[in-house]
């Protein structure tokens, strides 16, 4: 089987169901940018080695992806059904990491901390930022398509991020790489207003 169609030479890529949508689409767009951010995290784990800790989550993490991305390419309204799994429990799963994550760092950060590090800290705050990506275009799809993005998918889409950013902490922390602050969280600089009296 060739790897090329030719079917998109116009402009238009196929859809779950047979419809064929322009490549610029939201739904297209919120694919692109949720595929992109899957092939950092396989960037991601090639720099860790094969025996890391994080490989097992990390390799969950990438096919859930796929999930997700096969069940956004099906607009409401097909006929066809999706028989791909459904990572319901994705929002808890990285919720638990999280905490697994923040528990084993020895300080915590009331500040907004400069992307980098070292190059797995910074890869992670790359893996961060194009999740926020695609969390915006999934945002987008679905003011287009409501019925599509289930709410699973958005809160783990959404927590995805918050786990690339404390797996940057978590990298820095082990390796006694020292956190580039910025600015003070906003409520932290409230709380060190005095009062007026």
């Amino acid at each position: 089987m060739k790897i090329y169609t030719r079917k998109g030479d116009t402009g238009k890529t196929g859809v779950f169901g047979g419809k064929r949508e322009f490549k610029d689409a939201p739904r297209i767009e919120c694919l692109g940018s949720l595929d992109e951010a899957n092939s950092t995290i396989g960037l991601l784990r090639c720099k860790l080695g094969d025996t890391h800790e994080w490989q097992p989550n990390l390799h969950r993490i990438q096919k859930d992806l796929m999930d997700m991305m096969s069940h956004l390419a099906r607009p409401s309204d097909s006929n066809k059904a999706n028989t791909n799994p459904e990572p319901k429990d994705g929002a808890e799963f990285c919720e638990q990491w999280i905490d697994a994550l923040e528990s084993g760092i020895s300080s915590a950060s009331d500040y907004f901390l400069l992307p980098g590090g070292n190059e797995i800290s910074a890869l992670c705050h790359v893996c961060r930022t194009q999740m926020r990506r695609g969390e915006r275009s999934l945002v987008t799809l679905m003011h287009e398509d409501p019925e599509c993005v289930h709410e699973y998918i958005s809160a783990y889409i959404n927590r995805l991020s918050d786990l690339f950013f404390i797996m940057a902490r978590a990298e820095m922390d082990k390796h006694g790489v020292a956190e580039e602050k910025w600015n003070l969280f906003l409520y932290k600089k409230k709380k060190k207003v005095a009062p007026s009296e």
